[in-house]
């Protein structure tokens, strides 16, 4: 008779340590470990923009911005969640792990076919229960489209910005023409256009 194989969770200890050596960046979701792909050549492009604006715009006052290499830490329902966010901004003080983030104010990601539906709804859904995030921004590589969600109390809202809009970003203080995250991207990075 053949039992039937039993996968035993992995372990938070177990997953950080074993990211500190791998190759390949993972994602660890209440015990189980996903593997993270590269990012094309307008994901690089439109994210570098915007942390140089960010970077750029904080410098000097409490606030840090992370790119993707820094974890972002939850823990929700007893299970705990390790993300890689394109860009992080915190602020908190206490907020100061050596390898992740836990009260990010803002996050970024920048969509790609294979991450759109994770990034707009799984991460959505588990990055509102963050008590000191307050917008979560999505951006598409593919055409000049921004969606901003933005906590106002314990509602969310959600604006959707396109072509020569500008973008606000509240929890920073930042005003940013949309123009400027999608600067250097062409058709040939993989832009479709507005």
């Amino acid at each position: 008779m053949n039992l039937p194989h039993i996968k035993t969770p992995l372990s938070v200890e177990a997953y950080l340590e074993g990211e500190l050596h791998a190759e390949v960046r993972h994602e660890y979701l209440a015990g189980e470990v996903y593997a993270m792909t590269g990012a094309s050549r307008a994901h690089n492009l439109i994210a570098g923009n915007l942390f140089t604006a960010l970077h750029t715009h904080l410098r000097g006052g409490p606030f840090r911005v992370f790119m993707s290499d820094m974890k972002l830490r939850l823990r929700h329902a007893r299970e705990d969640y390790f993300y890689y966010p394109d860009l992080m901004v915190t602020c908190r003080a206490e907020d100061n792990a050596r390898y992740w983030c836990e009260q990010p104010a803002l996050i970024v990601e920048v969509l790609s076919e294979s991450t759109e539906r994770t990034d707009s709804r799984e991460k959505l859904f588990a990055y509102q229960h963050i008590a000191a995030l307050q917008e979560y921004l999505l951006l598409a590589q593919d055409r000049r489209v921004a969606t901003l969600f933005r906590r106002a109390e314990e509602e969310w809202s959600v604006t959707r910005l396109g072509g020569g809009d500008t973008l606000e970003l509240a929890s920073v203080g930042l005003s940013v023409p949309l123009e400027r995250i999608y600067e250097g991207i062409g058709e040939e990075d993989g832009e479709a256009g507005t």
